[in-house]
């Protein structure tokens, strides 16, 4: 199982620094060996979790080319009508993926095409849970154009999550499925389509696998 660097500090740092909080523990409170061994415990539990958190699993889309796949692991919230002024300015379809700490932390591009735009925007730390998240709290905001449409996006920070990262820039040419960046410990995953192009094929409470479940296709009849 590949594991995605970003994690590489937090797998060694945790047990290490357990185990120095461990043995200081066992030098200078020698009747607190209790405490010394379930900090030992700790620091194994936390090297394992952050291995399990930071698991990369291959996942090829197998869909048309009609198709978009979801760009997160977890549960859709929301499928929902709104004007999207800032990136695709049209009224748009926006699908909200909720994860939690035992999903997939991975991102995947939901369409192929060139990125036109890519940034983080700072803000607030709202619950994601709540509709206004996907516009004042922090998130990135990738926009792709593909031959017959646009997608925007978006990783939104929550009020614990404090960190996403996307790694291709602006004028990028990707591939459908292919990794786009990554969430850290839970957060939203919002992706939005135009919505005279393309129709939603989730519904609130379907669960997604980030680069393989369809989440929207082109309309019939569309461009």
């Amino acid at each position: 199982m590949k594991i995605v660097k970003d994690g590489y500090s937090l797998i060694v740092g945790i047990p290490v620094v357990c185990v120095v909080a461990a043995e200081i523990v066992r030098n200078f409170a020698p009747a607190a060996s209790g405490i010394a061994l379930a900090l030992y415990l700790l620091g194994v539990a936390g090297c394992l979790f952050m291995l399990y958190f930071f698991r990369d699993p291959e996942r090829t889309p197998a869909c048309g080319p009609d198709e978009f796949v979801s760009a997160a692991e977890g549960v859709v919230r929301s499928v929902e009508f709104i004007d999207e002024t800032r990136f695709l300015k049209c009224p748009s379809v926006r699908i909200s993926v909720f994860l939690n700490p035992f999903n997939v932390h991975v991102n995947r591009h939901s369409m192929g095409g060139v990125i036109r735009e890519a940034g983080y925007t700072p803000g607030r730390h709202l619950f994601t849970m709540d509709p206004r998240s996907s516009e004042v709290n922090e998130h990135s905001s990738i926009l792709v154009e593909g031959e017959k449409t646009r997608c925007l996006e978006r990783q939104i920070v929550g009020p614990v999550v404090r960190r996403v990262v996307y790694w291709q820039e602006a004028g990028a040419r990707v591939e459908k499925g292919q990794r786009l960046g990554m969430m850290k410990f839970g957060s939203r995953m919002d992706v939005y389509f135009p919505a005279a192009d393309v129709e939603a094929t989730v519904k609130r409470g379907d669960k997604t696998r980030a680069g393989e479940t369809v989440i929207a296709r082109l309309k019939k009849g569309g461009v």
